[in-house]
């Protein structure tokens, strides 16, 4: 409806012209929501950490029967994880009408790499097990064959999202398009995960992997979902 305030959660990295379909078809939904409302509130979260999410979740669950985790592209993409509450404070801010009209990038206060949360999911759930680099063209191969599996666990696309870091823009922290522009605090990975992945892990403390600095954000997941809406 004309007026309305609408609320549009999408994902970092959305860009029309990535070579990513998930990144694409993300840019697309964005462009239609605009087209629609103008004044929509856009979020584009980081991956997304929280009880029954499907990143931690997923490795942790792989990790309980396989002996070998592979680091796609050696483990060195860059990821900014965000806490499913933080993102529903933003998308209350905006159906409340307190967040401005824009896109938002939302990430948490730390950014790990691949191998870090792998390590970091291993540690909270006390396993031990081979952390093996993965070349992207291996990756890509392997998912070309897998992607054919009822449930695979690695797609081509998600090979190609891998190969762009997942990280909050520093034109967005610049312009205040972020949760702490938003007036929220982000909540610390270490303070939530251990609560359901397991005992209790060793803190993180840097704000800014050293190996992610000076890149733009890339999307978090594969697939072509249509990002859901809120309108009030």
């Amino acid at each position: 409806a004309v007026g309305a305030r609408m609320v549009h959660v999408s994902a970092l990295g959305a860009d029309l012209k990535s070579a990513s379909i998930y990144a694409r078809t993300k840019a697309e939904g964005e462009q239609k929501v605009r087209a629609a409302v103008p004044g929509a509130v856009i979020l584009r979260p980081s991956i997304v950490f929280g009880p029954e999410d499907g990143f931690f979740n997923l490795f942790a669950s792989i990790a309980r029967i396989s002996p070998v985790l592979p680091l796609v592209g050696g483990g060195k993409t860059c990821f900014q994880p965000v806490y499913v509450g933080d993102v529903a404070k933003a998308a209350l801010k905006g159906v409340e009408g307190t967040a401005a009209p824009g896109i938002y990038e939302l990430g948490g206060p730390e950014v790990k790499t691949f191998e870090e949360l792998l390590r970091m999911i291993l540690d909270i759930t006390g396993r031990k097990r081979l952390l093996v680099p993965l070349p992207f063209p291996v990756a890509y191969l392997q998912a070309l064959v897998m992607q054919y599996l009822p449930s695979p666990l690695l797609t081509p696309d998600q090979v190609t999202l891998l190969k762009s870091p997942n990280i909050v823009s520093h034109a967005a922290i610049q312009t205040g398009h972020t949760l702490e522009g938003l007036g929220i605090a982000p909540t610390a990975l270490t303070s939530i995960l251990p609560s359901y992945l397991g005992a209790s892990a060793g803190r993180g403390s840097s704000r800014r992997h050293p190996r992610c600095e000076g890149h733009l954000a890339g999307p978090p997941r594969d697939g072509r979902r249509t990002a859901p809406t809120i309108a009030v």
